[in-house]
């Protein structure tokens, strides 16, 4: 049967704007109750919400995460896995615009569900809990979420519309330091700084920043110093954010950082301990032939991705859709949200999520991506050529 794939593009766009409506309530109502990683109760009734009033196949607490989801449509064919994430940030909420991610996820989902049969595709709409250091998606492919999935996507709130974010791999860890208290002015030489251990091996890794390659960096926090100034710290703790180019280059460079870290607790006379928070997160393979659809698609909404390098504007960070890409082909655009010169992760950003461009930012998502669904699904030879770059592209990285 020849099927007209630029009016039922039109209709895919019908079926998302019809759906504007409530899909903006509830990009609203994630954004106004920010939840941390694991505890998105509220975001995951919200999402699931959704799909429940078009009527279709809905699994809550998915694979063994109680705010992870599962949403599917169609009955044969293809599957096309459109992510959501909806987890906040601490203090400063949606500041990385996940209310956007989750919402236009939703929409693009619901759309292309509406013309699975028609295409014989099949689509399934994933709730991934914890991108903000939790590896919500790394959890949910270990119990076989991807298994059976052909390609995967989703979108990322930035400053610019671009055709991929620089991932780079990450591994997330505490370093907790064992002193000795005492009284600080009584009988100081009793004590065993654990603070001062902390902040050594701070200022060993500033040290070490400047040895290091510019596609890798090394940040941390302070998380705990002690209780009372007149008490030596028995205690402190840092927490750690260790990022490379890839999985190689990580294991490579986290060792030289625990170095320095635990050079501080020697200097002191203080003991130390590595606690990891998160499993490690992947650099990402971005699929050309599916990152071309989306920019076409893109391209009906009046937006234009451009590629990072030419636009001189790179987003560079890390998420657990590193590790999904590995799994299946997979893309992961950023959409114009806020201004170029405003960064994710700060109070200004959170307040464009929540306002007209982040409402914008939902409706074009949610289009783009439900054309890009329809494309793998409606031209055989689009996921064909995903499948061969993405197979080609795995064999090369190992």
């Amino acid at each position: 049967m020849s099927i007209d794939l630029d009016a039922l593009k039109e209709r895919l766009v019908a079926e998302v704007h019809r759906r504007a409506d409530v899909l903006l309530d509830a990009s609203h109502d994630i954004h106004a109750h920010p939840e941390l990683n694991f505890e998105e109760h509220h975001a995951h009734d919200v999402l699931t919400a959704l799909a429940d009033a078009d009527g279709l196949e809905v699994e809550r607490h998915a694979y063994g995460l109680d705010t992870a989801f599962a949403v599917r449509a169609g009955t044969e064919g293809p599957t096309i896995a459109v992510l959501c994430e909806y987890d906040a940030l601490p203090e400063i909420g949606h500041a990385c615009g996940h209310n956007i991610i989750g919402t236009a996820g939703m929409g693009a989902g619901l759309a292309a569900a509406v013309v699975a049969q028609e295409l014989g595709g099949r689509v399934l709409i994933l709730g991934t809990p914890a991108e903000e250091g939790g590896g919500g998606k790394i959890f949910l492919a270990e119990a076989g979420a991807f298994e059976g999935v052909d390609a995967a996507m989703m979108i990322h709130p930035a400053g610019v519309d671009l055709m991929r974010m620089d991932v780079i791999a990450v591994d997330s860890f505490e370093m907790h330091y064992h002193g000795e208290a005492a009284h600080a002015a009584a009988f100081p030489w009793k004590g065993r700084n654990a603070l001062d251990a902390a902040v050594l091996g701070y200022m060993n890794v500033a040290a070490l920043r400047q040895h290091i390659k510019p596609n890798e960096r090394v940040h941390g926090v302070i998380t705990h110093g002690g209780e009372k100034p007149n008490i030596v710290p028995a205690a402190a703790s840092t927490a750690w954010y260790v990022r490379s180019r890839n999985l190689d280059t990580l294991a490579q460079l986290t060792p030289r950082v625990a170095a320095a870290l635990e050079a501080g607790a020697t200097a002191t006379g203080c003991t130390c301990e590595r606690e990891t928070k998160a499993p490690l997160y992947a650099d990402m393979i971005h699929n050309s032939a599916m990152v071309e659809a989306y920019r076409a698609n893109a391209l009906r909404t009046g937006r234009d991705p451009l590629d990072p390098t030419d636009a001189g504007t790179p987003v560079v960070g890390s998420t657990d859709m590193g590790n999904v890409s590995y799994l299946v082909p997979a893309i992961h655009p950023m959409i114009a949200v806020a201004p170029p010169h405003i960064s994710i992760h700060t109070p200004e950003f959170t307040a464009y999520a929540g306002g007209p461009a982040g409402d914008k930012a939902v409706i074009d998502g949610a289009i783009a991506m439900a054309l890009t669904v329809a494309d793998l699904w409606a031209r055989p030879e689009v996921l064909a050529t995903a499948r061969t770059q993405f197979s080609a592209a795995v064999e090369h990285r190992r």
